[in-house]
């Protein structure tokens, strides 16, 4: 938690209403999300007890497993689910757009959306990790077939929690942490996984605090968990004597129905309450500007969906169960790359994260004092523009004569040089650059390429550039200390045996 943040909750609980830490938003959200409550059986690894589950506000779908431990019912529950979320995905697989590559001399195509999908909390994403591992290696003959979709589901479920994985990503996307990346509670972030709490503080009733509204929220009655985990005293009291009854139904061939419709109530009860929830959260999201590099990330998340439907086109296997030592490097490689980028992204976006960098002194907002816009530098070979500007700032300097800057206000986030730093008499600093880039190609800078005194501007050493991957050797090349060449993914396709694996 940076000190922002922290001074952020404290004033929550003096002013009694959560404080926005961002000026923008940093996640996409969609025309047409899928929004996926489920729920698990206690006791049960894994095991589905119902979801709600829809992309229509007014009309969410309720399936439900009258008994989990049943592997019938639980795998109907999975064909179910697949009825929903495959023609879901599948719908975005119609509108294409072209894409220039290679400075405009190519194009590729890629789909011009892309499916989202949006969980109440943390536990959900791991639900769909688990699930969709679960599913996606059932064989659809042999013993204990199920119905092609069900495999089918498993690998759409284990892309969305790959893609997940990856940061800033949306395309499967927690809420409670979606909403507090935006917001500051005056409670514990354990307390703010809890959805309603969350809620509460951020857009409490008339006349009540956020503290005394998110106290109201905690109550299971009125606002059960958001899942996959129920409340035990409602599990104990409720949903047991009701599976107990479903059960004897079944055993007497009598009032089957009857007693399945008891408990499509009681479930709904159970997730209604956060079908709600989630759309007004929606709704929040939506109110808040979108980052300038949201766009380019959701696009990314586009390139992975249109590569992933290729690969199933093209028949092509479930994902495996573990990565082997080459792939997994690079999957880990990608994603301190793409973290790093994303860090800078948010900061470049929003001047609220980019505080937390002026805090430690790996940014500096000031007033520019001096410019020398024209300034030649003959000392090369050939004659380059290299202006020079003095910044004034209040802010701690840390960097040193020769460290490379960047100014994420300026066209394509302009290179300087740090060619001084001196303290003055008032306390401020005075930093002196040259401008190395962003200015055109000839020696006149362009209209605006060159910050104009008076202006104020952010400086920092936070770079989105790009950054070349790392050379790691090919599968057939694994050395031995990592386990060797894998065995071909044709070795540990889907078998029989896989029908017998344990629902977790």
């Amino acid at each position: 938690m940076s000190t922002l943040t922290t001074l952020a909750r404290a004033e929550a609980v003096v002013e009694g209403v959560a404080q926005r830490i961002t000026m923008v938003r940093h996640v996409h959200v969609a025309d047409r999300p899928l929004v996926f409550i489920p729920l698990a059986m206690a006791g049960e690894a894994n095991a589905p007890l119902a979801a709600m589950v829809g992309d229509d506000r007014h009309d969410p779908t309720l399936l439900i497993v009258p008994q989990p431990r049943n592997r019938d019912q639980r795998f109907a529950f999975a064909a179910e689910l697949a009825g929903v979320v495959v023609p879901y995905v599948d719908s975005f697989s119609s509108d294409v757009e072209a894409v220039p590559t290679n400075k405009g001399k190519d194009v590729r195509h890629r789909y011009a959306d892309a499916p989202q999908m949006l969980v109440p909390n943390p536990g959900g994403v791991g639900f769909t990790r688990l699930f969709g591992r679960s599913t996606r290696f059932r064989r659809t003959d042999g013993d204990y077939p199920v119905n092609p979709s069900v495999p089918l589901l498993g690998r759409w479920l284990t892309y969305f929690f790959e893609r997940a994985e990856h940061p800033g990503s949306s395309t499967l996307v927690a809420m409670t942490q979606a909403l507090s990346m935006h917001w500051a509670t005056g409670q514990s972030p354990l307390e703010d996984a809890q959805l309603a709490a969350l809620l509460a503080w951020i857009t409490p009733p008339p006349g009540m605090t956020g503290a005394d509204a998110a106290a109201a929220a905690e109550d299971p009655v009125t606002w059960p968990p958001a899942g996959p985990a129920t409340d035990p005293t409602f599990d104990n009291e409720v949903l047991a004597p009701a599976m107990s009854a479903y059960d004897r139904a079944v055993a007497t061939d009598s009032q089957v129905a009857r007693r399945r419709d008891e408990l499509e109530d009681i479930l709904r009860s159970q997730l209604e309450p956060t079908w709600r929830l989630m759309w007004q959260a929606i709704s929040l999201l939506r109110d808040l500007p979108a980052g300038a590099h949201v766009p380019k990330r959701w696009a990314e998340d586009r390139d992975g969906f249109t590569s992933f439907t290729a690969y199933l086109d093209e028949g092509g296997f479930p994902q495996p169960r573990r990565d082997g030592a080459v792939v997994a490097a690079r999957k880990l490689h990608r994603m301190e790359r793409a973290l790093t980028s994303y860090d800078v992204q948010r900061a470049y976006d929003d001047p609220m994260v980019m505080a937390d960098y002026r805090l430690t002194g790996e940014a500096f907002v000031g007033e520019v004092t001096a410019a020398h816009p024209t300034r030649i530098d003959d000392s090369g070979k050939r004659r380059a523009l290299r202006p020079w500007i003095a910044v004034t700032t209040a802010d701690p300097v840390l960097v040193t004569p020769g460290t490379s800057l960047f100014s994420p206000e300026q066209p394509g986030g302009q290179k300087a040089r740090v060619m001084s730093v001196a303290q003055k008499d008032d306390g401020t600093t005075a930093v002196v650059l040259e401008l190395t880039g962003g200015m055109g190609r000839s020696l006149t800078p362009a209209p605006g390429t060159v910050p104009e005194v008076g202006k104020r501007i952010c400086y920092t050493t936070l770079s989105d550039s790009f950054m070349p991957p790392g050379a790691f050797p090919s599968r057939e090349e694994t050395p031995w200390t990592h386990g060797g060449p894998p065995a071909p993914y044709e070795d540990s396709a889907p078998t029989k045996e896989d029908a017998h694996e344990e629902w977790s």
